[in-house]
C-alpha cells in the first residue's frame, strides 16, 4: 500500500481504539467486538458530521483489520462484514477547464529558482501524465528517461506501468535536474533540503499553485489526474488507452470520464445552438 493509505488506515484504527476506550472502558477488547459495537462507532461518526465517503473508508479499515486478525491470530469471524455503508452520491469528479490549465502552465516563473521550477514541474507532470499523488511522490529519479520520453511508476497493488511524455515536460525535467540539490534520496522530487517530498508537501504545493488561477473548487493532485483523463478523451484518445495510462484495472473505472466529456458537450451545445435555450 502507498504511504498515504497506510497513514489513513492507521489513523482510522487509532480513532476506533479511542472511541472503544471512551465508550466501553479501558479494558474493552476491540478484537472481541461485535457488530453492534462497530455500529455505535459508525453512528457516532455520522453524528459528528463525518462524510459518508469517509465513513465508508473507515468501515473498510475495520474490515481489513478484522480480516487480518482472522488470518493471523485465529479470530473466528469478521464483525465488520455485517456493516452496510450508506450509498454514496454519484458525483462527477471535479476538473480544471483546459483554458485555465493552459494559463496555469504558461504563466511566467523564475527558471533559476529551484522551488519555483519544482512546483511548476509537479503541476506539469501531474497534468501531462495523469499519475496519482502517491505515484509522483514515489517516482524514482532513475525511472525517468528524458531521452526516451517515458517514465515508470509503481501504482496500486505494486503494478508497474510505463507512461510517455512530450518535449515540454522533457525540458522541464532537465531544467529541474540542474537545480535539484545534492541528495542521497532516490526519489525525483525532493525538498530544498534534499529530503524526499511527502504527500502533505505535495498537497500544499498543488493547492498553492492552483489558488486564484483556476475556477475549479477543488485544488488537489487528483483534480489534475481527472483533468488529464477528461482532456485526453475530449481530444479523441481511445478509452482503453486512457485506462492504461491511468493504471485502472477495470474499464468501468475509466468510463466516468466519458460522462464528463458528454457533460462538456452538452454545455457547448447549450451555449452555441440558437434553439438550445427556450425563448422568453
Amino acid at each position: 500500500m502507498s504511504a498515504h493509505t497506510v497513514s489513513s488506515y492507521a489513523s482510522d484504527l487509532r480513532q476506533w481504539e479511542a472511541f472503544s476506550i471512551d465508550a466501553f472502558g479501558p479494558h474493552f477488547d476491540a478484537v472481541q467486538a461485535e457488530v453492534n459495537d462497530l455500529r455505535l462507532w459508525v453512528a457516532h461518526l455520522a453524528s459528528k458530521g463525518i462524510s459518508p465517503r469517509s465513513i465508508r473508508r473507515k468501515i473498510q479499515t475495520l474490515r481489513a483489520f478484522y480480516h487480518y486478525m482472522m488470518r493471523r491470530h485465529g479470530l473466528l469471524n469478521n464483525p465488520a462484514e455485517e456493516l452496510v455503508p450508506a450509498p454514496l452520491p454519484k458525483a462527477l469528479p471535479s476538473v480544471i477547464r483546459p483554458d485555465d490549465t493552459g494559463r496555469l502552465l504558461d504563466a511566467p516563473f523564475d527558471s533559476t529558482d529551484f522551488v519555483q521550477v519544482r512546483d511548476r514541474l509537479i503541476i506539469d507532470m501531474l497534468y501531462s501524465t495523469g499519475m496519482r499523488a502517491s505515484e509522483l511522490t514515489g517516482l524514482l529519479d532513475s525511472n525517468v528517461d528524458v531521452r526516451a520520453g517515458e517514465l515508470k511508476v509503481l501504482g496500486k497493488r505494486n503494478k508497474e506501468r510505463i507512461i510517455p511524455f512530450g518535449d515540454e515536460l522533457k525540458e522541464m525535467i532537465t531544467l529541474y535536474r540542474t537545480l535539484r540539490p545534492s541528495t542521497s534520496a532516490p526519489e525525483l522530487f525532493v525538498r530544498d533540503d534534499g529530503r524526499a517530498l511527502e504527500y502533505r508537501h505535495l498537497n500544499a504545493i498543488v493547492k498553492g499553485e492552483l489558488a486564484g488561477r483556476v475556477s475549479c473548487s477543488k485544488r488537489t493532485p487528483h483534480v489534475l489526474r481527472h483533468s488529464f483523463a477528461t482532456d485526453m478523451l475530449n481530444g479523441g484518445a481511445e478509452i482503453t488507452a486512457v485506462q492504461q495510462l491511468l493504471g485502472h484495472s477495470s474499464l468501468a473505472t475509466t468510463q466516468i470520464y466519458t460522462h464528463l466529456s458528454y457533460r462538456e458537450l452538452q454545455h457547448n451545445y447549450q451555449l452555441a445552438h440558437p434553439r438550445a435555450q427556450k425563448k422568453g
